[in-house]
């Protein structure tokens, strides 16, 4: 039987730019991917558009990444965001830029990206082995033996392991590269949801379904402490609160309410508007107005249909005149345009989420090469590392970046 120069476990995004890395440098490479095709994830990502890069510059990009920043610094300087467009427009795919610096493919599809990886493959000559699924990987002397669930063996020299991480588990990110990591020793850091909807406890919540606050600012009560949130839009659920800010930060709110247990969030109907203005116009207000009912006055800060449920939870009147308000009442009525508070009290389920927070400890992987501490010649690229970036191209970047430093150093002399 020949042995591979790198078998490259798991077809997305870091996998396929693994094997692609190690097959330019005219490496043996064999790609083995659980599904019948590859990319399964990829395309569902940014609702089937793929978002798959940024803009941002490097420091931005360890920003993102908050306290797991730093170790993903080799890997975007050798690998950047430049660098994977250029990837991309070299080998025939234009690219468009939107708000907040997030790039997508110019068709605006995500099936664009991956045939792009697969004429790359093709044209390098990766042998690809679908539908196999692996169950046990061990190091005998300098050489791997990958066995998968029906018995087929496959040897190599060096592995990169890409799996994914446990989200999205009918894409085949079931979390069995987890456990083959863990059994050959390494230490798996909590798993968490990352880009995941929250729960809240307020029972009124569920009356605004479907109701999209826009730029609203926010912040967070949690320790004793107010945490500023970036502004952004906000959407009402049956459970609780979703949206673009939402699913950026959940993954730390949820490490806070680890932590402390419930957190406040509060909203901002008017960010822009200072709490000495904001006093000053509803003094003149309840006077120029007076005749005019609470429910129809408060339609100018809040969206119509949710005054009601909200005056409901204050215990106020909504047909209540304005001159028949007391200073407390306004005063309470003022507070709640500027930091309305709900009460977020979990998550959805793993299974929601889009991004695996967890994995293999970034203390057991050296951050210029992807290579294990533990186990030389054996690789990590993606998902399945520990951590997790901010929603906007940051987590797929950091797929395609140490997917390529993986594949990089694998291609150097056998271990």
């Amino acid at each position: 039987m020949s042995i591979y120069d790198i078998a490259v476990i798991g077809a997305g995004p870091a996998g396929c730019m693994a094997a692609i890395q190690g097959a330019q440098q005219g490496k043996k490479v064999v790609l083995l991917e659980r599904n019948n095709r590859i990319g399964r994830k990829l395309l569902i990502t940014g609702n089937g558009r793929c978002n798959f890069t940024n803009t941002a510059s490097l420091e931005v990009f360890l920003e993102k990444f908050s306290k797991n920043g730093s170790f993903y610094r080799d890997v975007f300087s050798k690998f950047s965001n430049h660098h994977l467009m250029n990837f991309f427009q070299d080998n025939g795919l234009d690219f468009i830029e939107e708000e907040g610096g997030r790039v997508f493919p110019s068709t605006e599809k995500a099936k664009s990206v991956v045939d792009i990886l697969n004429n790359v493959l093709e044209e390098y000559k990766v042998e690809i082995i679908y539908n196999y699924r692996l169950k046990h990987l061990q190091k005998h002397s300098k050489v791997f033996k990958l066995i998968s669930t029906e018995n087929q063996l496959i040897t190599a020299y060096k592995v990169v392991l890409a799996t994914g991480g446990v989200t999205y588990k009918e894409t085949g990110s079931s979390g069995d590269g987890l456990n083959i990591a863990e059994a050959l020793g390494h230490s798996i850091t909590e798993i968490k949801p990352g880009g995941v909807p929250l729960t809240v406890r307020e029972e009124w919540i569920p009356d605004l379904k479907g109701i999209t606050l826009e730029d609203v600012g926010l912040s967070l009560r949690s320790g004793g402490k107010i945490i500023p949130l970036p502004r952004g839009n906000l959407l009402f659920t049956h459970f609780g609160v979703s949206g673009p800010v939402i699913l950026d930060m959940s993954h730390e709110i949820v490490e806070i309410m680890d932590k402390y247990g419930d957190v406040k969030l509060y909203i901002d109907f008017k960010p822009d508007v200072t709490d000495q203005d904001l006093e000053a116009r509803f003094i003149e207000d309840f006077g120029r107005y007076s005749k005019r009912s609470l429910k129809n006055y408060l339609k100018y800060y809040l969206p119509q249909n949710m005054v009601g449920p909200v005056l409901k939870t204050f215990s106020l009147d909504p047909d209540k005149k304005l001159n028949q308000i007391t200073r407390a009442e306004r005063i309470q009525l003022q507070r709640m345009v500027i930091a309305l508070p709900v009460t977020i009290n979990g998550h959805l389920p793993l299974d929601k989420a889009m991004i695996t927070c967890g994995g293999v400890s970034k203390k057991e992987i050296n951050p210029r090469t992807m290579e294990s501490k533990l186990v030389p010649g054996l690789y990590f690229a993606g998902e399945i590392i520990d951590g997790c970036g901010r929603r906007g191209g940051f987590n797929l970047q950091q797929a395609f970046s140490t997917g390529y430093v993986a594949g990089d150093s694998a291609s150097a002399l056998k271990s």
